[in-house]
């Protein structure tokens, strides 16, 4: 193959892949939930397995998920509405805190008046703003929500469509995908290894969901030892935000230090954040490789880059799909090392 061949041919294959991204932007609306369902049913495959072997219809298996995973919904609804109206209620507070904080420093950075100057017409002109609007953060209207409703209702029933028939026909489903991308006398091979990564993928973010609501409980205690109005409730957003690698821990050290500033004066604000990021740093770099394992572990480059191509993609869904799909990629492509035991197990399961 000449040069030219060669370089005509990656050219191809970079349009061809512009063209998949622009078009996975477009169809955000349907294929966001689509794609989040099939991933709630491979991490619940388990359940509809259980029911299977007791000898029940596949239906079951997928009403038992699709009620599981909406319940889901209704927590994390319920758990993060008194924390937003929280934090929005002392916005105020913590504004007035940081200008304290500024005014108290200026004398520190005589060299920038100039800057200062235009900083401090900014903060007077943006609380003036502030005041003549209510003295609040403005709130989504009624007919904002209204409008977003119909929306959102769609996503929710392409969210509930997939999920329950991607659980009620998976068999089906990777015996139609493994005939269209192997050769006949490698399909059934195919078809157990799509079941064998399912499980795999499964088991690893079973593992995860524990280390992560251990390190919510922590949080939670540590910051009800601190005297942190609402601690439990910050732990069970530990919890949940964790399955966000590095992103979602991030997020929720901003968020405490501004619950921080509004609950605590001085030193002690920061004390919150300070002990989430202690936790979460014991829970990165101790709990989740001694009970993950090194056969499971992913590469921190492919981890990052998968999540800000999600976050970039599909905005918050993007970055709750991106590890579970980067996970069954590696899986499916032999990408993760394996231990003796699941050569063992893979071994039988081919022939």
């Amino acid at each position: 193959m000449s040069r030219l061949e060669t370089l005509s041919r990656i050219a191809v294959i970079f349009l061809g892949a512009v063209g998949v991204v622009f078009a996975l932007v477009q169809v955000e609306s349907i294929f966001a939930p689509m794609i989040l369902a099939l991933v709630a049913g491979i991490v619940l495959s388990p359940v509809s397995d259980t029911w299977e072997k007791m000898g029940f219809s596949p239906v079951w298996g997928a009403l038992t998920s699709l009620i599981f995973s909406l319940l889901i919904v209704a927590m994390i609804v319920l758990i993060f509405q008194p924390l937003v109206y929280q934090i929005v209620d002392q916005a105020p507070k913590v504004w007035q805190d940081m200008r304290s904080t500024i005014d108290s420093y200026k004398s520190a950075i005589s060299n920038l008046n100039s800057m200062s100057d235009r900083i401090q017409e900014a903060v007077s002109d943006s609380a003036a703003k502030t005041g003549e609007d209510g003295g609040g953060v403005q709130m989504p209207t009624l007919s904002d929500a209204l409008m977003l409703a119909p929306s959102m209702f769609a996503q929710f029933l392409v969210f509930i469509g997939t999920l329950f028939f991607f659980l009620l026909t998976r068999s089906e489903v990777y015996a139609w995908v493994a005939r269209h991308l192997s050769e006949p006398a490698d399909r059934a091979t195919t078809a157990k290894r799509l079941r064998a990564a399912e499980r795999k993928v499964s088991r690893y973010f079973l593992t995860i969901t524990l280390i992560n609501a251990g390190l919510g409980l922590a949080t939670g205690l540590v910051l009800t030892a601190l005297g942190m109005p609402g601690a439990m409730l910050w732990g069970l957003v530990a919890f949940l935000i964790n399955f966000v690698l590095y992103i979602g821990p991030a997020c929720l050290i901003v968020a405490l230090v501004f619950a921080g500033v509004a609950a605590f004066d001085g030193f002690y604000s920061l004390l919150p954040a300070i002990l989430y990021a202690s936790l979460n740093a014991m829970e990165g770099q101790f709990v989740t490789p001694a009970l993950v394992g090194k056969h499971m572990r992913l590469n921190p480059l492919l981890v990052f880059l998968s999540l800000i191509f999600g976050i970039w993609l599909w905005g918050p869904v993007g970055g709750i799909v991106a590890i579970p799909l980067l996970l069954w990629g590696l899986v499916l492509a032999d990408g993760l090392p394996e231990s003796q035991a699941e050569r063992l197990m893979a071994t039988k399961i081919t022939e």
